[in-house]
């Protein structure tokens, strides 16, 4: 069964940086789009970034140069830079295939709270 698991989440002040790593047990290097999503307490889960096989990136307005998203093909690695962090950034982020298509990891929480 393919597996994603999210790590380097933490909790910073406002205005700190994270990186977070996302490692597939599968191969992505045929998966045209890989995304970070996240979702905060109450709200449904969105899409903050995503990076195709050719290293295309696309973000949410809300995280527009503050986000960086990059993949490793060989390595099996999405990774996902947060600078600028903003107390409505906190939320549990995954890693998946856009659309989703594997099952979901545990996630990797991020708290920006003073």
């Amino acid at each position: 069964q393919v597996q994603l698991a999210e790590s380097g989440g933490g909790s910073v002040q406002p205005g700190g940086s994270l990186s977070l790593s996302c490692a597939a047990s599968v191969s992505i290097f045929r998966l045209d789009v890989m995304g970070w999503y996240r979702q905060a307490p109450g709200k449904q889960r969105e899409l903050v970034a995503e990076v195709t096989s050719g290293g295309s990136t696309n973000y949410r307005d809300s995280v527009k140069g503050r986000f960086s998203i990059s993949r490793d093909n060989a390595k099996n690695m999405v990774h996902l830079h947060l600078r600028s962090l903003k107390p409505e950034d906190t939320a549990v982020y995954y890693c998946n295939s856009l659309p989703a298509m594997f099952p979901w990891g545990q996630g990797t929480q991020v708290t920006v709270s003073s």
